[in-house]
């Protein structure tokens, strides 16, 4: 389904993948219905994010967080869009309220309003699991990517309509 171009509308989505490509893979799926460009931290400056809408923020999680560059990237900001959403892509993404914690902190200090949180299996071959060949090998899969791309049309439906 494609959306048609809200002529105001900005987005961006600032993620990590670092391993196997698991969060490009969800990113991608969230980026063109919100019609986000697509940023990784070292592209982000002090003025990049100052007219959007709405931005995302996601990364693999690692020991139990998102990863540091993106959380040095949302302590460095002096100020951030007053919408966001997190994302994050996971061997256990049911602890994802866990995961998600310290950025959801960082972020809300700041005092913006996140307007959503997804997150989905990724293959996870950290440590002592790549002698096992990781968890979910096969993930994100295309219903990974369809949930993905199903969450942020929400996400545009609910922020255009503000």
């Amino acid at each position: 389904m494609s959306i048609p171009e809200h002529s105001a509308w900005r987005a961006a989505i600032v993620s990590v993948s670092c391993h196997h490509g698991n969060t490009d893979q969800i990113a991608q799926a969230m980026a063109e219905p919100l019609q986000a460009e697509l940023l990784v931290p070292e592209d982000v400056g002090p003025e990049t994010l100052a007219s959007c809408q709405l931005v995302g923020f996601g990364s693999g999680v690692y020991f139990g967080r998102h990863h540091r560059r993106l959380r040095n990237l949302v302590d460095s900001l002096s100020a951030l869009p007053p919408r966001v959403f997190l994302f994050s892509t996971a061997g256990l993404p049911f602890l994802a309220p866990l995961y998600h914690a310290s950025l959801r902190h960082r972020i809300s200090r700041q005092g913006c309003e996140i307007v959503g949180e997804f997150s989905c299996r990724g293959w996870d071959s950290v440590g002592p699991l790549v002698l096992f060949g990781g968890l979910n090998r096969s993930r994100p899969n295309e219903r990974d990517r369809r949930k993905a791309t199903d969450f942020a049309l929400r996400l545009y439906e609910q922020e255009t309509t503000r």
